[in-house]
């Protein structure tokens, strides 16, 4: 069951049109968005699929050379690569959160009290 990308020259959008099978895939099928009929078909992104353990075994070979421990911001783009290489969403708003204020130059979460946590 394919899905094709194409831009639609009549109103400059890039539709997907997804056929039920390959022998069902048209020659020029119609924009769904306006209807036009000059389509050119686009080469889509792909995505790879990694299991648990090779995403693991990627992070493991991150080249950690420029990271500087005690610069957070440093600290957060290297956070931030590695979220992302663990599935960026489902690590929560906490980690978010905490990447933010590394970036922002501070660090509350490493040992250091807030005022008035005093």
């Amino acid at each position: 069951m394919p899905i094709y990308e194409y831009r639609c020259a009549d109103c400059g959008k890039r539709p997907s049109i997804f056929f039920k099978s390959l022998t069902a895939v048209e020659e020029s099928p119609a924009c769904p968005l306006c209807g036009g009929h000059r389509l050119t078909r686009l080469i889509s992104r792909t995505a790879q699929v990694l299991s648990e353990d090779s995403r693991l075994d990627r992070m493991s070979d991150s080249d950690l050379g420029d990271v500087d421990e005690n610069d957070p911001r440093s600290m957060a783009r290297w956070a931030k690569k590695m979220g992302q290489q663990m599935g960026g969403d489902e690590l929560g708003e906490d980690f978010d959160q905490a990447v933010g204020e590394m970036e922002e130059g501070g660090s509350n979460g490493a040992g250091e009290m807030d005022d008035d946590e005093l």
